[in-house]
């Protein structure tokens, strides 16, 4: 029954290359009827559920993809599980997916495929997911002092998810297509964004003592250990990186962690524009809450 599983698979493939996802997640659901061991067929039905905003299914396959995957290493999976994760408002969760992602595409076993494309994907992933997190334990913050800010974030939260919830609703009874219901999800993520930051800044410019800003500028953060900077070193190829971290790095593997170009200590240099940016960031406070990062 294998081979036929493997036959619906592939056409379980094509009509997903074809943005057919309802038809894809259907061909991959008769594969698994036919064989139910081979963990590619539920992390590609997964990624299928992520397009068609079935979370909680994506969810699923993307763990028994993982448990029947005997060596662990199943990057998708834990990639595509984040996803649903973080689309669910799970960041903690999604975070260590998306860690565990990874750092399989960063050390992959032998017979595992990646490429420098997978590691700069995963990374921004990972960041995303991190951001997410903060922004949750800033609100708990918040809350936990009682602060005004904090309950309108909530109910502005709360507001997104309802409307979210309707597209997907609607893209399930087909009453939306895969390209319209992706549209209105950004428009609505991006519509609630701009209304988060416009509500800080009314609060930072009625109390800027209590309320400013606590965000790690995405040019700061190392991408290897997903932490602010504080000495950056620059690459031959313009990446930066912590200068520790680097070095701690190189010692394993004389590569570029996120290119996998050839790379030695020799090749780094001091990022003086940046380490300028990195005192900045420090001396603003940043000590004082970024353990909560």
């Amino acid at each position: 029954m294998a081979h036929i599983a493997d036959a619906l698979k592939d056409k379980g493939n094509t009509a997903f290359r074809n943005g057919e996802y309802l038809d894809a997640e259907e061909l991959y659901t008769q594969a698994i009827q036919k064989y139910s061991r081979n963990p590619l067929i539920f992390t590609n039905r997964a990624n299928a559920r992520l397009k068609l905003q079935k979370w909680d299914a994506a969810v699923n396959d993307c763990l028994k993809s993982i448990d029947l995957t005997a060596s662990g290493q199943n990057h998708k999976a834990f990639y595509f599980l984040a996803q649903a994760q973080l689309a669910l408002n799970h960041p903690h969760e999604a975070l260590s997916s998306a860690l565990t992602a990874y750092d399989q595409v960063r050390s992959p076993a032998p017979s595992t495929r990646t490429s420098p494309k997978d590691l700069e994907t995963f990374s921004a992933f990972v960041l995303k997911c991190k951001k997410a997190k903060f922004a949750v334990r800033d609100r708990e913050r918040l809350r936990r002092q009682g602060d005004l800010r904090a309950e309108l974030e909530e109910t502005l939260e709360r507001a997104k998810k309802v409307e979210l919830d309707h597209v997907t609703r609607s893209l399930d009874a087909m009453r939306l297509g895969n390209v319209e219901a992706k549209e209105q999800s950004e428009e609505i993520f991006a519509t609630y964004d701009g209304k988060r930051a416009e509500l800080r800044k009314v609060f930072e410019l009625a109390d800027p003592t209590h309320h400013k800003p606590r965000e790690v500028p995405d040019h700061l953060v190392d991408m290897i250990t997903f932490e602010p900077m504080h000495d950056p070193v620059i690459t031959k190829m313009g990446h930066s990186y912590e200068r520790a971290t680097i070095y701690e790095h190189l010692k394993r593997s004389p590569t570029d962690p996120l290119t996998r170009d050839p790379l030695t200590i020799n090749d780094l240099r001091p990022n003086f524009g940046l380490k300028a940016a990195c005192d900045e960031f420090w001396e603003g406070g940043a000590s004082e809450w970024i353990l909560d990062w």
